[in-house]
């Protein structure tokens, strides 16, 4: 088998076994059943599909996203780098309405009631379910470093930490910067979300200096203790192709931002001022899942029962992707979301059809990085649902993780990316 067929494969092979399970699961209560999600990234727009799927279009499901358009995050660090475009990576929702038959409302959820099972939007309207779905992916926290909300807001240091148009405002900025200047990256204590990395956002950066500002340098202040993610790998190829540009720092961990003078502060370290600043904040659950008092793990995660992922706070809300506090070894990643997704839409199907849920769902993850315009490296897992401590648990041999830098891994970067967002979305 090509690796593009099996990269095909396998991105459908937990749907199928999921299908195979609730195949005919339909009920006269299923049919009956309205099931609204909440956010149409990578689990949202993935759940939304997979009910209709699992349901033979049976349950109503209406995906509530403010954008036009999704957006891949995943490989936009190549947006930053120059080699593709925010459209490379963008696809409307059309399928999902024309061919799935999923109802989507451009519109943002500005409250949930758990025990009327009613979501209140923007426009006015209100919506009920009989499940609801929030996969809200994350915000920063802004109040973890000070002054770094201003100055977001005024586009002097931005995250660009959602793919769209911040995406273009670091380009642009890295356009503009003199040739012999400094791009400083913080990043956060883990976990947060990732991608898009922030190492390959680096190694993107690093790229594009070393084409077009020799001179330039690209600092890293992590606040971790180091690389948290094909740490030797990175290390390897930035010693090999990025000398005298790369410089990483360890346990840096910023508590304050000077926008005016592009300075970072650190909790221990000196200050340090560049001309290109990139501030990674902490980050914790969508604000609807904080404002509804799903984050019930330190006020930063959602707890979830992992067989469902429904929320262990509130009944029949379900919580998918970035939002949940992870099980060991799982990855706040676009290809896990899709995985919560399925397992997800899985368990909800089965439920309203008064029918038990997969027993032992399976998860699978891949996370490719692009150290430059063509070369990549990846890493894998697979997770298996364990009944006894009702949790994932990272299959023990599975998966792996690159040996080198290749161009060849980039063309089965590629491929991943188009088979996910078609999985999802068309």
């Amino acid at each position: 088998m090509q690796k593009r067929e099996f990269l095909r494969a396998s991105a459908a092979m937990g749907a199928l076994g999921a299908l195979n399970l609730v195949a005919g699961c339909a009920s006269s209560a299923a049919r009956k059943a309205h099931v609204v999600v909440v956010g149409g990234g990578y689990g949202g727009a993935t759940a939304a599909k997979y009910i209709r799927l699992f349901s033979d279009g049976q349950v109503q499901v209406t995906l509530v996203e403010p954008q036009a358009a999704f957006v891949s995050c995943p490989l936009s660090n190549l947006v930053i780098g120059g080699s593709k475009t925010l459209a490379d990576l963008t696809t409307p929702y059309d399928s999902l309405q024309k061919k799935h038959g999923v109802t989507v409302l451009r519109a943002m959820v500005q409250s949930l009631d758990a025990d009327k099972r009613t979501v209140k939007l923007d426009n006015g309207n209100e919506l009920r379910y009989d499940k609801l779905i929030l996969s809200p992916g994350i915000e920063m926290m802004w109040s973890q470093v000070e002054g770094l909300q201003q100055a977001s807001a005024d586009q002097r240091i931005v995250q660009a930490w959602k793919a769209g148009p911040e995406t273009d405002v670091l380009r642009r900025q890295l356009e503009s910067m003199r040739d012999g200047g400094v791009y400083a990256i913080t990043i956060p204590e883990a976990p947060y979300r990732c991608p898009p990395g922030p190492y390959e956002r680096a190694s993107q950066v690093a790229h594009y200096m070393k084409q077009h500002k020799p001179r330039s340098k690209v600092v890293i202040l992590d606040a971790n203790q180091d690389v948290t993610s094909k740490g030797p790998l990175f290390k390897k190829f930035w010693a090999d192709n990025y000398k005298g540009i790369i410089e990483y720092r360890a346990e840096h961990k910023v508590v304050g931002v000077d926008a005016k003078t592009l300075t970072a502060r650190f909790e221990v370290h000196n200050d340090f001022k560049a001309d290109v600043l990139n501030v990674l904040p902490p980050m914790r659950a969508g604000a609807i899942a904080v404002q509804s008092k799903l984050a019930n793990a330190n006020g930063r995660w959602c707890q979830v029962h992992y067989q469902s992922f429904e929320s262990t706070a509130a009944q029949d809300v379900h919580v998918l992707g970035d939002a949940i506090q992870i099980a060991p070894g799982m990855p706040k990643s676009g290809h896990m979301a899709n995985a919560h997704a399925k397992a997800a839409a899985a368990a909800i199907v089965s439920q309203l059809a008064d029918r038990a849920i997969p027993a032992a769902p399976m998860l699978t993850n891949t996370c490719y990085s692009y150290v430059d315009d063509k070369r990549v490296i990846h890493v894998a897992s697979v997770h298996q649902y364990d009944e006894k401590d009702k949790t994932f648990k990272t299959v023990p041999g599975s998966g792996g993780v690159s040996t080198e830098a290749t161009e060849l891994e980039g063309v089965y970067a590629w491929n991943w990316a188009r088979n996910i967002w078609a999985d999802s979305l068309l």
